[in-house]
């Protein structure tokens, strides 16, 4: 592999044995270079020995590692450089039984979970296709196959002589038994509780005032498919509230966010989860965004621009991605962010942020600006009796008269909640509309006046 195909390259002054482990991140990895003689700003130094070394590194890579590399000579304004170039392998490459790995510009030692993938992935193999004995069928119960079969009848992506046979058969058919025994993803789709194998296997639901203070949370478990249900369930039925208007004599409910996009959401976040982390997904939910966290990785050195740019990933659990599919409930694999963004976009709300680091990936809606007058518990007001007059215009109205005004008083004068109230003064603020003189207790507003 020349230099120009090498998917990274890192300089070293001289030789060290312990370089060995960047070769085996390298070889781990997707391949790349080796420079001896350039320092870490890339300056040319030169090696002294390379006549030495070019017989040397090549003999201690085959006996430590047990790879064969192309270690060159090469020379650059008048010094002796020494080039040894990686390709990827096909099986994992150990230097005293340590596993390393080059991502983006470091090297890492793989531990743990993260070794457990690698190693896996290496042999051809995902986490949730990983057998599991002592358990069969005869442990299951019906309410997840029932779910499966009625979702999939709909969707037209099962024919109806396979749903309509035994439980063992659909097992078969999406791939989830090995031999006698069935697989991770059969467990966390089908089985009642899955946690009795996989440790936070669950999804967290909690309310919250503000960061700090959670009002109230519901803890959701079972087979992925009656989480997916019951979780969406909860969150239309408890944790939003929808804006009731009228159309004539039609009843019309409008959530903050496009119920879909709030779906798709959701089961990325379950067929994307890395269930061997041991942390349930979280749905934190607010008065005006609510966010999706799951323990889960993007596919291998993607960026989240990557993935919203080509709207296309490897799903992190493809046999439960599979069934997901084939149930209709997810579309075809990657094509969860566009369906996301294409909802809010239909429903006039901003389009949701990704973020992404060591410990997630978490997606977060924010609601759409509307007329404050459109909140939930004064909207039946609002088709009786039509305002102009905004919450932040009736706040200012009433501070130019009395800036002592507590949040209480004011939420009572102008018929809002005092968590509205609380939202909108921040909002005055972060817009020096407003200001606070003094403290909570004891101070008391300006309204800034425009020039």
């Amino acid at each position: 592999m020349s230099p120009k195909k090498a998917q990274a390259v890192e300089w070293k002054a001289s030789w060290r044995d312990e370089y060995l482990r960047w070769i085996s991140g390298f070889a781990n990895a997707q391949g790349g270079t080796l420079i001896i003689g350039k320092n870490d700003k890339g300056k040319v130094i030169g090696v002294a020995n390379a006549q030495k070394l070019l017989e040397y590194i090549p003999n201690k890579i085959k006996d430590i590692l047990g790879i064969i590399v192309d270690v060159n000579l090469r020379v650059e304004q008048g010094r002796e450089l020494i080039e040894i170039v990686v390709e990827p392998y096909p099986y994992p490459v150990s230097y005293k039984d340590e596993y390393h790995y080059r991502s983006g510009s470091t090297k890492q030692e793989l531990k743990g979970a993260a070794l457990d993938r690698f190693l896996l992935r290496k042999q051809g193999k995902t986490w949730d296709g990983v057998p599991v004995p002592r358990v069969s069928l005869s442990d299951f119960k019906e309410e997840a196959f029932q779910i499966f079969r009625a979702k999939a009848s709909r969707s037209g992506r099962m024919s109806e002589e396979v749903l309509a046979d035994s439980n063992a058969s659909l097992i078969e058919n999406l791939n989830l038994r090995e031999g006698d025994y069935l697989k991770r993803a059969a467990l966390l789709l089908f089985h009642h509780d899955p946690e009795k194998w996989v440790v936070g296997a669950c999804i967290k639901i909690g309310y919250f005032r503000t960061d700090a203070d959670l009002l109230y949370q519901d803890e959701i478990h079972g087979s992925l498919f009656v989480q997916a249900e019951k979780a969406m369930d909860l969150l239309l039925t408890k944790y939003l509230k929808a804006a009731i208007s009228y159309e004539g004599i039609t009843r019309a409910e409008r959530f903050p966010f496009p119920k879909a996009a709030l779906r798709e959401a959701l089961l990325n976040a379950i067929v994307h989860k890395d269930y061997s982390g041991g942390s349930p997904i979280q749905i934190s939910v607010y008065e005006d965004r609510i966010y999706f966290w799951n323990d889960g990785l993007l596919p291998e050195n993607w960026t989240v621009a990557q993935l919203l740019a080509k709207h296309a990933s490897r799903p992190f659990n493809p046999l439960i991605a599979n069934a997901f599919f084939r149930a209709g409930m997810i579309e075809s694999w990657g094509r969860g962010i566009e369906k996301i963004n294409r909802e809010c976009e239909a429903a006039g709300v901003p389009l949701p942020e990704y973020r992404t680091d060591a410990s997630g990936l978490m997606v977060q809606f924010r609601a759409g600006s509307r007329p404050e007058d459109q909140t939930p518990e004064k909207v039946t007001e609002k088709t009786l009796q039509k305002t102009s007059e905004k919450t932040s215009e009736k706040i200012i109205t009433l501070l130019r008269a009395d800036g002592g005004l507590s949040i209480q008083e004011l939420a009572e004068q102008i018929g809002k909640t005092t968590r509205t109230i609380e939202r909108t003064l921040r909002i005055l603020r972060e817009e020096r509309a407003i200001e606070r003189i003094g403290p909570d207790k004891g101070g008391h507003w300006v309204v800034k006046e425009k020039p």
